[in-house]
């Protein structure tokens, strides 16, 4: 059985602009690179949990946020 895939984008993006958080200072603040973010936000990539923890952590808010419908 395949894990399924988890895409994070649009929930990514709503918190970011609800922080008033542009793609290059969130990924400063989780440790990543800009295109990293965007990429994950156009869900062109699945993010690892350490990535999630690193983005909740950067928007102040559990990895669940990200997930969760």
């Amino acid at each position: 059985m395949q894990a399924a895939v988890v895409y994070v984008g649009d929930r990514l993006k709503r918190l970011r602009t609800l922080n008033a958080l542009t793609q290059a200072e969130l990924a400063e603040k989780a440790g990543l690179t800009t295109a990293a973010v965007a990429r994950i936000e156009r869900d062109e990539a699945e993010p690892r949990p350490s990535t999630l923890r690193k983005l909740a952590g950067a928007l102040d808010v559990q990895p669940r946020e990200l997930i969760e419908e």
